[in-house]
């Protein structure tokens, strides 16, 4: 049965995980400030945070639903299909911009209902769910964009692409954007009734179940939630860009599965947070910046990202393995 203090302990385990991924990131900075002088500038902090800012949002998304025991393979072909709906319905057919972004946003929150709808009634599994979805978003974007780029999209949909000073450094707003993203979501979790319910389910769905909690409108409900990030992603995706790209989002979703299991977040639901997940993403994109700035081929960053993924869930297992 799920008590207080149960919840309560959910809240606290997510502060916790964040210790090793922070230790993390701090160590891989000070490596890379010993091997490039250009690393610590506040230009190529910038640079890191405009390069994560869609995949941070897509990870917040990714984590809501590993934290109910779930995974979502189809974020980042969803993502694409949503800037494609955007920027083709604001340039083809002339739409007011707010409008075309609300019909991209609309678009991904469809499938986000539909994959929860297929995990909570008919009860198949979210892994299987969201790799159908995965192919049915990429057939769908490649139809309805014809395999074309959409240009010429109105400056409204680029804005958040653009950037303003702080102290001498251009910070884009998508990045803004992004971060209150982080912070909005990670109160929702931790200052509410629902968002503890998220790691309630996580934790254990049936005795959740007894105790009142409607365990299937949580998690047909996070699935809500995570489409509709998937549809800020795609106009942030569109923002920097400043095109409707049919062929993005297909590494989004390993990208951000990556941030969260190395940001802590439990694959086996109920542990984890979104600020561990702004670590994870901070450690794949601080990695791969200071490998490029120490003249290391991109596949080596590949593979090393792929040990780390392996290292961070052993942990993970192993902690598991030992709290029993």
């Amino acid at each position: 049965m799920v008590t207080s203090s149960a919840l309560k302990s959910s809240r606290a385990r997510p502060s916790m995980s964040t210790l090793g991924p922070l230790i993390a990131l701090v160590i891989a900075c000070v490596v890379f400030a010993t091997q490039s002088p250009q690393f610590l500038s506040g230009a190529n902090f910038s640079l890191i945070l405009q390069q994560l800012m869609v995949v941070g949002v897509i990870a917040i998304g990714q984590t809501l639903v590993i934290l109910t025991a779930g995974i979502d393979l189809s974020c980042g072909m969803v993502m694409a299909l949503g800037s494609i709906v955007m920027s083709k319905m604001a340039v083809e057919l002339g739409l007011p911009a707010p409008l075309a972004i609300l019909c991209g946003i609309g678009a991904t929150t469809l499938f986000g209902l539909f994959n929860g709808l297929l995990i909570t009634r008919i009860k198949l599994p979210p892994f299987i769910v969201t790799l159908g979805s995965l192919n049915i978003a990429f057939a769908i974007t490649q139809i309805y964009s014809k395999a074309q780029t959409v240009t010429d999209v109105p400056p409204l949909m680029t804005w958040l692409g653009e950037t303003f000073a702080i102290g001498g450094t251009q910070v884009a707003y998508g990045t803004v954007l992004m971060l209150a993203l982080f912070g909005v979501i990670w109160f929702w979790l931790h200052e509410t009734a629902s968002g503890r319910h998220v790691y309630a389910v996580g934790n254990n769905p049936e005795a959740t179940r007894l105790t009142g909690i409607p365990t299937l409108r949580v998690l047909l409900g996070v699935h809500l939630l995570a489409g509709v990030l998937y549809g800020v992603a795609a106009l942030l995706s569109v923002a920097r860009t400043g095109v409707g790209d049919p062929n993005a989002g297909q590494t989004e979703n390993l990208d951000s599965i990556t941030a969260c299991v190395l940001g802590g977040t439990s694959l086996f639901g109920g542990r984890g947070g979104v600020m561990g997940t702004l670590l994870g993403v901070l450690i794949v994109g601080v990695l791969r910046n200071g490998l490029t700035l120490s003249g290391v081929p991109s596949v080596y960053q590949v593979l090393i990202t792929g040990f780390l993924v392996i290292i961070a869930v052993a942990i993970d297992q192993l902690s598991r393995k030992g709290a029993r």
